[in-house]
């Protein structure tokens, strides 16, 4: 099927791409005001987006009124977030923090979940969490209706029970981290692997000889 994502098809682009862009990375960005006031808030438009140095991106949009969203308000104003990994056990958890509540009343606290001191930033991360990333701001660029947070990694948690501390790896599958899908409220683990190992040039000559 051809679609014209700038033309004709432009009304349907956005959910046909969620839908095929999958699975996509879901974190919990935990962010405070000037005056301290924390906020959590669920994103799936989030990646790994460098090494030198370690920066990730987060789109954040606008309320529908066109005013900013708490999370990129809060960002711009101290440059300091958590990017907090949601696994399967918090899923639901996650979900609740999703609701647009009223002033005055915490995700958080609405969820269920706690929080604990970050290391080199002064925004806590969420201690049900299983790996939380504390991050500065390096830049925000604004595409359209789009504002795209790009972080600046300063340190990394992953709980211990879930590293080889001698090989410094990580068990990946057992973090059971989930990722957004197509529509509605599909998620997926990230548990279903399979292994495909990297080629040289010479040994794909000898495999198409």
């Amino acid at each position: 099927m051809e679609i014209d994502v700038l033309g004709q098809d432009a009304s349907r682009a956005y959910k046909l791409l969620a839908s095929v862009v999958v699975p996509r990375p879901i974190v919990w960005v935990t962010s405070q005001d000037e005056q301290g006031r924390l906020n959590a808030a669920p994103f799936s438009f989030f990646n790994l987006m460098g090494a030198s140095p370690l920066i990730l991106a987060i789109n954040v949009a606008d309320l529908l009124d066109g005013s900013p969203k708490d999370t990129r308000a809060n960002i711009t104003a101290t440059k300091e977030f958590v990017v907090n990994l949601v696994h399967r056990d918090i899923a639901e958890k996650m979900n609740v923090g999703a609701i647009d509540f009223p002033p005055g009343i915490s995700e958080l606290s609405a969820a269920g979940l706690t929080t604990v001191e970050s290391t080199k930033i002064s925004v806590p991360r969420i201690a049900e969490s299983r790996v939380q990333i504390e991050c500065t701001l390096a830049d925000i660029v604004h595409i359209g209706d789009n504002h795209i947070i790009i972080g600046k990694i300063v340190y990394l948690h992953i709980a211990d029970e879930f590293m080889d501390k001698d090989a410094m790896r990580v068990r990946t599958p057992e973090l059971d981290l989930i990722g957004r899908m197509h529509g509605g409220g599909w998620y997926t683990r990230t548990s279903d692997l399979f292994e495909i190992n990297r080629m040289s040039y010479q040994e794909w000559l000898n495999l198409n000889d």
